[in-house]
């Protein structure tokens, strides 16, 4: 079996959603924004929930997924990121943004160094949390049977998936990215997807879950 931590469904991958997305519930005014920065598709849906004048203002998006929850409800992308790691985007847009008034519409805990890099490049740059992810009721999970591929996107899977269940030595582990690595047990060996995508995770994961048959 193949697991994705979270609700979102995919295909060849069955759900087991350590993590929670909670929209927060609050008023923002962005007339005063010369742009907007979303590094996630949860920041999308979260500020379309609060304001949906976001669509009228230039959008600069962390990479495709986001990209997409951006058009499918209306905004405006003006760029879209080469890398989907928080700060090469940061770096990426620095200089388009300087001396700009830019809101970051983002979770309530971030890993990127993205706000910072930002500010120390002469952006104006203001941030606003319109979400926050939370770990499972882990009496509300079941335990992955064994031989089973975990696929972790996030540093809040991991941290939410350990917090439910012990690793067993049958089960095989799948990280989107660098980022996320750096937040496994030093003691759990792990296969590294070799795009930076849901989709390329489950490939990697249909492969390692042949060699368990």
């Amino acid at each position: 079996m193949i697991y994705i931590l979270s609700e979102k469904k995919y295909k060849d991958a069955s759900n087991l959603p350590v993590i929670l997305i909670k929209h927060l519930s609050k008023k923002i005014d962005l007339s005063s924004y010369d742009a907007l920065i979303f590094s996630s598709k949860n920041g999308v849906i979260s500020t379309d929930k609060l304001n949906d004048t976001w669509k009228n203002i230039p959008s600069y998006s962390i990479g495709s997924g986001t990209s997409k929850e951006i058009e499918k409800r209306g905004g405006k992308i003006v760029y879209e990121a080469r890398s989907s790691y928080g700060d090469d985007f940061a770096k990426e847009i620095r200089e388009k943004l300087e001396g700009k008034k830019v809101l970051f519409l983002r979770a309530k805990v971030v890993t990127s160094s993205l706000n910072s890099i930002l500010k120390d490049a002469g952006v104006l740059l203001e941030e606003e949390v319109v979400y926050e992810t939370v770990c499972s009721e882990c009496d509300t999970l079941q335990t992955p049977p064994k031989n089973s591929v975990i696929i972790f996107s996030s540093p809040s899977t991991i941290e939410c998936f350990f917090k439910c269940f012990a690793w067993q030595e049958s089960y095989k582990a799948v990280v989107i990215g660098d980022k996320t690595a750096s937040y496994m047990p030093k003691e759990l060996p792990f296969e590294m997807a070799s795009k930076q995508t849901i989709p390329s995770c489950i490939e990697l994961a249909k492969i390692l879950s042949k060699k368990l048959l």
